[in-house]
């Protein structure tokens, strides 16, 4: 049995029968086949996500590390085990919908919102949303850049998860939050792939966040 069958094997959908508990006990499938067979059953070691992060010295420009997840993205158990772990994080803000930032937080927003059966709602750059949108420019080390989201993509107190691969300085992140509120909707948390604590980006912003690695 392969990890990501036993982490395949929690049920991520919230619990109907009033307790407010998320239903997470099932049997795993592999230790009901070794019951049937008589045989020991042993769960495999959970695995190391950050096996399949790639490093990248000097890039985008010298000085910088780059933490390049598409190695991981290429790894199907490894993106599907990501996936899980990210919804179990997110499910329990309990929201209604997902929002990603361009781009690689469509790549986790969007497998997690289908996952738990929530909207996505997408937050990119300016021009490439059609109909009407709201913008929100925010200030960079170098420079400033700009967020937009459809004007009608959430309704009015919706609840809204973030998700992003990576929180660096948090300036993104706290933009995000600012966005989305700016369009009615309760933020109530945010979910990373990596955070790299020692910039403090979690500060910046007034909801908790989850992450599944740190460096």
């Amino acid at each position: 049995m392969s990890p990501s069958d036993l982490e395949a094997s929690v049920t991520l959908q919230p619990d109907q029968s009033g307790s407010g508990q998320e239903n997470t006990e099932r049997e795993v499938p592999g230790a009901a086949l070794s019951k049937r067979q008589g045989t020991p059953w042993q769960a495999p070691q959970p695995l190391d996500l950050k096996a399949f992060i790639r490093e990248v010295p000097d890039f985008p420009k010298p000085g910088i590390l780059f933490y390049d997840i598409s190695t991981l993205l290429r790894n199907p158990e490894a993106w599907q085990i990501a996936t899980a772990r990210l919804a179990q994080e997110v499910l329990r803000f309990r929201p209604d919908s997902l929002a990603g930032i361009e781009s690689r937080g469509f790549l986790s927003a969007a497998p997690v919102a289908q996952r738990l059966g929530c909207g996505f709602t997408m937050l990119r750059k300016p021009g490439k949303l059609p109909g009407e949108t709201v913008s929100l420019a925010y200030g960079l080390e170098y420079g400033t850049d700009t967020l937009q989201v459809q004007a009608d993509a959430v309704r009015p107190g919706e609840r809204v998860v973030i998700l992003d691969d990576l929180l660096a300085t948090g300036g993104t992140l706290a933009a995000s939050v600012a966005l989305l509120r700016k369009v009615g909707a309760e933020v109530v948390g945010a979910a990373v792939m990596i955070e790299l604590s020692e910039l403090g980006g979690r500060e910046k912003v007034d909801i908790p966040v989850a992450s599944l690695m740190t460096y």
